[in-house]
């Protein structure tokens, strides 16, 4: 690299890590003034809860057990893949709740630097350094950094994922294959729907490389099992300990019932999740048992209503992309620990990001930059939504990749108009004592 080069880069890094700081100030104070009082019960709960029952040794078990079978013993739980749990650990080892919080804040930071990077990526630094800008104070970025749940470790392994896929599509390389293969078996392991990530990149990838199929076959193979080799032991754990047969988590089974009855097909709730949905009374049996029982009637009632399947399906998208029912979206969120008044602030941002990123789309065509890497995040969203319910967090993942087109679209126009002033600038003007010819002049000259 040239001396420029490394002035550059050095630059480049300077300023990221400025903007970085600024995000963490901002981050900080949220943390301190508001996250910390949140008294909500929700899944955050669980993630708190569990945490302990592991730093204590008790394992994955229902952390409210001494609530729910006082005198027995705990049975076993999988609500949620484990990784948000494990990750949570070391804060509920050491302190407790506060430092929890602040391990969700570096790994929010670390989503700033790897939305800094992926635009450097597509469009140069000033991509890069504006991308990371908007993330540092985006609210439905840093509201989830400030909450003990999984949607910051899942936008991080998702922009991860991404970045190395670009990377992969560049070298062909097998170690960043394996890194690759190893980022989506952790962002699997943090939330289930981000499996996709696996066949939505690596597919297109192996694809690009079909020319040269042992480069295909080794890459492909290497990320598969990097990807297996992460998320085989938490499957074999499950295998073992339940009833019925569970993969990654039991809570799919709670999640669908609560968003496919009478009270979120019509109504006021359409589209979204309600307790109501659920049975009186569980169902008997261990947790595998009770999200099979869950899910077949789930299942059922879809079914028996296709007739308002694009009715409900428009009002998950509607709620998950902010734009229908806002004050109602708003007062549920503030049930999951995020004040409703950055609710609105996150619905206006993201609002002018969307609209940015449909004109960033727009310029990376134009200019035949491969961005369907950068697109898979947002389908995985959509697909979210409309196969569970309209929550804006189940967003989070496509966070990145809405921000990083925008800071496209943002450059593309500032550079525009810089383009204008020069043209202006270099216009030849008229000498000194003469002036512009008028319209009319013009014009009877024409007609002479």
């Amino acid at each position: 690299m040239t001396a420029t080069g490394d002035r550059r880069t050095r630059r480049f890094w300077l300023a990221l890590g400025a903007i970085v700081l600024v995000g963490l100030g901002l981050r900080t104070a949220y943390v301190l003034t508001v996250a910390r009082y949140d008294q909500h019960f929700y899944d955050a709960s669980f993630y708190s809860a569990e945490a302990q029952s592991v730093a204590n040794g008790h394992g994955f078990v229902e952390p409210f057990a001494r609530f729910t079978h006082p005198g027995e013993p705990a049975p076993e739980a999988a609500d949620h893949p484990p990784l948000t749990v494990l990750v949570l650990v070391p804060g509920a080892l050491i302190d407790g709740e506060l430092l929890m919080r602040f391990e969700m804040v570096v790994l929010g930071l670390g989503v700033v630097v790897a939305i800094g990077l992926l635009g450097q990526r597509l469009g140069g630094d000033a991509v890069g350094l504006t991308a990371a800008a908007i993330a540092a104070i985006y609210p439905n970025l840093w509201m989830n950094d400030a909450l003990l749940m999984s949607e910051t470790l899942a936008t991080l392994t998702t922009v991860g994922a991404v970045l190395l896929t670009y990377r992969l599509l560049e070298t062909r390389s097998v170690r960043v294959a394996v890194a690759l293969g190893a980022v989506i078996g952790l962002a699997g392991l943090t939330r289930a729907e981000l499996v996709l990530l696996f066949p939505l990149l690596l597919g297109p990838a192996l694809w690009s490389l079909r020319a040269a199929s042992r480069d295909a076959w080794r890459v492909g193979g290497a990320a598969l099992a990097a990807s297996l080799v992460l998320i085989m032991p938490w499957v074999g754990f499950n295998l073992a300990r339940f009833d019925k047969p569970t993969f990654l988590s039991t809570g799919d089974g709670v999640a669908l019932l609560g968003a496919n009855c009478s009270y979120t097909y019509a109504g006021s709730w359409i589209g979204t999740w309600r307790p109501q949905c659920l049975r009186a009374e569980q169902p008997p049996g261990d947790q595998s048992v009770v999200a099979r029982k869950y899910r077949s009637d789930a299942i059922d009632y879809a079914t028996d209503h296709v007739g308002r399947w694009p009715a409900v399906i428009g009002a998950r998208l509607g709620r998950g992309l902010s734009v229908f029912r806002l004050s109602q979206t708003a007062d549920f969120s503030a049930g999951e620990g995020r004040p409703e008044w950055a609710s609105y602030w996150g619905a206006a941002m993201f609002w002018i990001v969307a609209l940015l990123a449909i004109a960033g789309v727009t310029t990376l065509r134009r200019r035949r930059v491969r961005m369907w890497p950068v697109l898979v995040p947002i389908a995985i969203a959509l697909f979210t939504l409309i196969a569970f319910y309209g929550l804006v967090r189940f967003r989070a993942p496509a966070e990145p990749s809405f921000v990083v087109l925008a800071a496209v679209a943002l450059v593309a126009l500032v550079d525009r108009g810089r383009r204008g002033e020069r043209r202006e600038v270099a216009a030849p003007s008229a000498p000194v004592g003469e002036s512009e010819p008028q319209p009319s002049t013009i014009e009877a000259s024409s007609s002479s």
